[in-house]
């Protein structure tokens, strides 16, 4: 009881620094995976794309990105990249550049292999019914692609929450940087931790168990399609 007691006279006094901690992690995972899936699928249609040229580059950037560690990807994004493009000098904005750079690579290899499940039939069936390349990807392949990539995208979004952690390190304030603000005002190296390791985990479980729900929801309206 007096553990609990001491967490809830902490957290009544600075449960701000967790609010708001929390807002900029959820911030900068939510546009890191949206613009990182906008630019995923850019990447992932030319790795497949027929022309060797456009495959190889994204291929290229999809080892490096997958080979390095987002700390150094962080690093390069906000130290480097500005030395050779004008870019706003807001820590938030490259932070989340970087996030979504990362977050990139991998979603394209997710959204690659969800193409390539699909039956090539159906985009032979398409074409043969006068319908352009892109026409038949956009609202043929895709859409049916995005179902059984669902998964696998909903994984990336918890993991892009738990790895976000990182921009800390560039003094952004994240939930983690909060939480070692706190360690440092409060002389309290343990509690700020656990709090914060709580918060990560109510975030990521509700998310899974949204994406469960809407998984089974597809795969309802899938069988009932097929009926």
């Amino acid at each position: 009881m007096e553990i609990i007691t001491n967490i809830v006279e902490f957290l009544s006094k600075y449960y701000s620094y967790f609010l708001k901690g929390t807002f900029t992690t959820l911030q900068i995972s939510f546009f890191g995976v949206i613009f990182g899936s906008l630019v995923g699928v850019l990447i992932s249609l030319m790795r497949l794309s027929s022309k060797k040229i456009i495959s190889r580059i994204a291929r290229v950037y999809i080892e490096i990105v997958r080979g390095t560690p987002l700390l150094l990807q962080l690093y390069i994004v906000f130290y480097g990249l500005p030395m050779f493009i004008p870019l706003p000098e807001s820590r938030m904005f490259l932070g989340t550049l970087a996030v979504l750079l990362n977050s990139a690579a991998y979603v394209a290899e997710i959204i690659r292999a969800g193409i390539q499940s699909i039956d090539r039939g159906q985009m032979e069936a398409a074409r043969s019914l006068g319908m352009r390349h892109g026409v038949s990807m956009r609202y043929i392949i895709i859409p049916q692609a995005f179902k059984n990539i669902l998964p696998a995208m909903g994984n990336e979004f918890i993991v892009l929450i738990k790895e976000s952690a990182i921009i800390s390190t560039i003094a952004i304030p994240d939930l983690m940087y909060n939480a070692d603000t706190l360690r440092g005002i409060t002389y309290k190296p343990f509690m700020p931790l656990v709090i914060a390791g709580v918060i990560y985990f109510i975030i990521t479980f509700t998310l899974s168990k949204i994406l469960g729900i809407l998984e089974r929801r597809l795969a309802a309206s899938d069988q009932g399609s097929e009926a």
